[in-house]
């Protein structure tokens, strides 16, 4: 089990190297060791390219003699849950999930009318997503966004399918957005900006399709990897396109994943007694899942574990996690301890829980996140310089 290095070595504190290199007020967080914020201040343009799902331990494994993994400079925690919401969430605002309380896939938010899916902004089940329904989505994305802190014109390179998304739009501040539509167009979106006469620049850059083929087909599958040879040529290239440009580019992932199966999973709908003890559906995702029980259920939710769910997860009550620095250092989000449940189930081994609840589509992965397994936890720092 690895847990976030909040202290000196998590995505927080890259971002905190980012913040003081870039920025004129003292971060909350300690800038990272191997990341001073010296080395952010000589350069004229600093791009942080995230490629979500990208693991240490999976870029050591195949990435081979590539162009990444030459420039691979030390690996970083990701945050708990190493999760895509509650990671991005910290590399937009520069706050560990104890301050932005973005707890995973699905929070319970009661302000917005229960279970959402965080990225999308969306019901969990049916329904436009919240901003659209007359809901105010900043009662969620309540931080400042972290290119509102810093003195350099800030751009975003995100897919465009997403670029509107309230979580891009309230997080993504005043940064101007340069959305793309392929592959091709990713590393094209950001040379432009590279080429703007400005004078200091700071663009943070997303490529969800590692993750997306994954879930999918495994994180361990032929495929995954020849994906990943495929993006290390084109920044290869991209590499040499900025030569001279002055910039420091960064890369590493929100988190890593291991692979799982249908023999791996605990569906609660076999599970009617433990179904029957929850008051809300299970929260987070599938390798942390946040447990909402009726109070007079406790005792039987948890001999229920106990006995039927074993070592196959870690049964803690979230209040631990909270007070244990799980989430992050420091006074927590007001809302923090209503999203993450009464009990918290993390868990072991490939194994992962779900629920469905009715009108939910189901679907399968293969690839899964959000636990505290190596290869879930590490994410790589690269740094080139061009």
């Amino acid at each position: 089990m690895v847990l976030p290095d909040y202290k000196a070595g998590s995505l927080v504190n890259l971002m905190a190297s980012i913040e003081a290199g870039l920025g004129d007020e003292t971060p909350r967080y300690a800038p990272l060791p191997g990341l001073d914020p010296s080395r952010l201040r000589r350069a004229k343009r600093v791009v942080l390219l995230v490629v979500d799902g990208l693991g240490y331990d999976f870029l050591v494994r195949a990435g081979g003699d590539g162009a990444l993994h030459r420039r691979l400079e030390g690996r970083i925690t990701s945050v708990f849950p190493s999760t895509t919401a509650a990671a991005l969430a910290t590399i937009l605002t520069g706050a560990a999930p104890q301050q932005h309380a973005l707890t995973g896939w699905f929070v319970n938010v009661p302000e917005l009318g229960g279970v959402t899916a965080v990225l999308p902004c969306r019901p969990r089940v049916g329904g436009a997503p919240r901003g659209h329904s007359g809901v105010d989505a900043a009662k969620l994305f309540d931080q400042v966004p972290l290119v509102d802190r810093l003195r350099a014109r800030s751009y975003l390179v995100v897919p465009r399918r997403i670029a509107g998304s309230e979580f891009n739009l309230a997080y993504g501040g005043r940064a101007e957005r340069r959305p793309y539509r392929s592959p091709r167009g990713f590393f094209r979106a950001i040379e432009r900006v590279l080429r703007e006469p400005d004078p200091r620049q700071y663009v943070y850059a997303y490529w969800p399709e590692l993750d997306g083929l994954a879930h999918e087909h495994g994180i361990g599958s032929a495929l995954v990897a020849a994906h990943l040879a495929e993006f290390d040529r084109a920044f290869e290239a991209f590499l040499r396109v900025i030569a001279g440009s002055g910039s420091l580019v960064i890369v590493t992932g929100d988190h890593g994943l291991i692979d799982s199966g249908p023999d791996r999973l605990i569906e609660l709908d076999r599970h009617p007694t433990l179904a029957a003890t929850l008051r809300l559906p299970l929260c987070g995702d599938r390798r942390a899942a946040y447990c909402y029980v009726h109070p007079k259920q406790r005792d039987t939710f948890e001999r229920y574990v106990r006995e039927h769910v074993g070592e196959r997860a870690a049964l803690v009550e979230s209040r631990a996690l909270v007070e244990q620095g799980y989430f992050g250092l420091g006074p927590p989000h007001p809302r923090l301890l209503e999203r993450v449940g009464d009990y918290t189930l993390i868990m072991q081994g490939m194994w992962a829980i779900k629920d469905w609840v009715p009108g939910e589509r189901r679907y399968a992965h293969i690839g899964l996140h959000g636990g505290l397994s190596p290869e879930e936890m590490y994410v790589p720092l690269v740094v080139a310089e061009a």
